[in-house]
């Protein structure tokens, strides 16, 4: 997740997908969302990128052969026009690797439709999802005359009248299906979408797909704000002031907004409200204990947190908050009760990149060094620096302190990840500390 307010989602070599948070908001269901998602995982599954990369590699050279060619045919005739007839046959190279690299991408969209439908429609989404967001895109690309900026995604994600309707008569075939998913139509009531990317009445999409799906948004819209007090300021604004026309998951927001401004009361009038009316939600539950952490008051942060600990137990979302609360306190002793609580979550969590910097921290407080070095490879190759994670592990085996098993088990993972390195350097992937980018 991209923690930028551009409307825009990517898939890049070595098998990585970026999502905007402009994205999540703009978007008016979970299904739209998945849309998305379903399209940019078969742009991996399908090795577009992988494919495309080599086909420019050899159209390379036939293209510029057949351009010496023209050119040394133009200079044989001789006469005023050969320059002419130089310039034209370089033009016209050029021209046709566009042209080809524009059918390509094509054919590329049409197929990680075609699949991403399909996989939308198995995951138990509404298959008609992707195309209404396509709808949605395609009128804020003709209503930019109000001053608005073409989303990032139309311009990698170019939409038609054609693929919007393709993608429509392909949902309505799959939903067809024995046990096909169904859609009711809603209108949208978001204040805080922006105009130019809300749906007309009649053709937005709602499911019961994804319950959680507007708290986790608005969690969404204050984390990718310039600052807390934007976020509130956001919140004011597209409500033209007046918070009764806030939906509960927006006073959420809210909430969450004042919490970072260190308002504790406000917020917690937000949230006692909330608690009321969804007593057993638990985003607004973990929303109270952060509120107590974060104006100062870790006793009380601390009981809210042992509440949620016994109330939703095993829960990764209350571990790694509570966890991150203990951590604050940098003392050992807290980092010791932290590691407890983080090996809950050592099953299944080993390519979680929030897991394994936090359990990297724990170890760091509490002494452990070698297996905070080892966590803290894990956190580089999961944000695909692979490369960095290799040369962490390499200083590790050279410290006198590894006993046999940890030696063994960091020569192993050397060995795992090196063919992978090796593999991202012959697609021309190469890693920075803002992430993945391809090298020609």
């Amino acid at each position: 997740m991209v923690r930028n307010r551009q409307i825009n989602a990517f898939a890049t070599l070595g098998g990585y997908i970026g999502i905007n948070a402009g994205l999540v908001l703009t978007a008016e269901t979970e299904d739209e969302v998945a849309g998305v998602l379903s399209h940019e995982i078969s742009h991996v599954t399908q090795k577009h990128m992988v494919r495309s990369v080599e086909r420019a590699k050899k159209d390379q050279i036939p293209i510029l052969l057949a351009t010496i060619g023209m050119i040394v045919a133009a200079q044989a005739a001789g006469g005023k026009s050969a320059d002419d007839a130089t310039a034209a046959a370089a033009i016209g190279s050029q021209a046709l690797m566009i042209q080809r690299q524009i059918d390509y991408t094509r054919s590329n969209e049409s197929e990680a439709d075609r699949i991403g439908i399909m996989t939308l429609y198995r995951a138990g989404y509404t298959p008609s999802a992707l195309g209404d967001f396509f709808a949605r895109m395609e009128s804020s690309s003709r209503g930019n005359s109000g001053g608005y900026t073409t989303p990032d995604y139309l311009r990698t994600h170019p939409v038609t009248a054609d693929r919007i309707s393709e993608s429509r008569d392909r949902a309505q075939r799959i939903s067809s299906l024995p046990g096909g998913a169904s859609a009711k139509d809603a209108e949208s009531i978001n204040p805080l979408i922006p105009d130019f990317a809300k749906a007309p009445p009649g053709t937005g999409r709602q499911t019961a797909v994804g319950l959680d799906f507007n708290w986790a948004k608005e969690r969404l819209r204050v984390l990718s704000a310039a600052s807390p007090g934007s976020a509130v300021t956001e919140y004011k604004r597209g409500i033209d002031g007046y918070e009764s026309s806030l939906t509960d998951a927006q006073k959420y927001g809210l909430a969450l907004a004042y919490i970072g401004t260190r308002s504790g009361a406000q917020a917690e009038v937000q949230l006692n409200a909330l608690s009321k009316t969804h007593p057993n939600n638990l985003w607004i539950a973990l929303a109270r204990a952060e509120a107590a952490q974060h104006v100062a008051n870790p006793l009380l942060a601390q009981t809210r947190y042992e509440q949620l600990m016994l109330q939703y137990p095993g829960n990764r979302a209350v571990i790694l908050s509570y966890t991150g609360f203990l951590l604050e306190q940098n003392n050992p002793q807290m980092a010791g009760k932290a590691l407890d609580i983080l090996r809950q979550l050592s099953t299944g969590n080993a390519e979680d990149v929030i897991y394994q910097r936090t359990i990297a921290r724990a170890y760091e407080l509490s002494g452990n060094e070698n297996r905070a070095i080892e966590s803290y490879a894990e956190v580089s190759y999961l944000n695909g620096r692979v490369d960095d994670a290799i040369t962490q592990l390499s200083a590790l085996l050279q410290k006198d302190d590894l006993d046999f098993y940890q030696r063994a088990r960091v020569e192993n993972r050397i060995a795992e990840l090196t063919p992978i390195s090796l593999e991202l350097k012959r697609q021309g992937i190469k890693a920075d500390r803002q992430g993945i980018s391809w090298s020609s």
